[in-house]
């Protein structure tokens, strides 16, 4: 079995609508998720977050409290991810470029809740998440001091 893959991914909501993108290459797939992407070491999950949502959409966004964390698994595969879901604010009036070095992301759409019910989409409690009022602690990247 692969090792474990943490991924961060941003629930952004503008005028009440989610941003979501495709989840897998090409037209392959209808699943769609939340922009987002595997965690690199030595930078905090926030600073991972902002570089993914940036690499995939070319938007910029400051991250808040986390909201959900989910975890899935493809057995065939050998693939077992845990994503952190963060809420994120734009910052600032840039259009979405899908330029994403990895070639995954190549669609995105701004869904309502009405509209997220009817794609077929990751995590199934999405929409719970997003437009709940509940949220976690994140107690950010420290330095160990010896």
């Amino acid at each position: 079995m692969k090792p474990l893959r943490l991924a961060v991914r941003a629930a952004i909501l503008r005028d009440d609508r989610l941003l979501l993108v495709n989840a897998y290459p090409g037209q392959q797939s209808d699943l769609w998720c939340l922009p987002g992407g595997g965690v690199e070491p030595g930078q905090s999950l926030p600073e991972n977050l902002i570089r993914e949502v940036a690499e995939e959409t070319g938007l910029a966004i400051t991250v808040s409290a986390p909201i959900l964390v989910n975890e899935f698994h493809d057995p065939e595969r050998g693939f077992h991810q845990v994503e952190i879901i963060f809420r994120a604010r734009l910052t600032g009036n840039a259009g979405i470029v899908l330029e994403d070095p990895e070639k995954v992301v190549n669609r995105f759409t701004w869904a309502t809740r009405a509209d997220l019910a009817r794609l077929r989409h990751k995590p199934g409690m999405l929409a719970r998440a997003v437009w709940g009022q509940h949220a976690a602690w994140y107690d950010p990247l420290e330095r160990i001091v010896r």
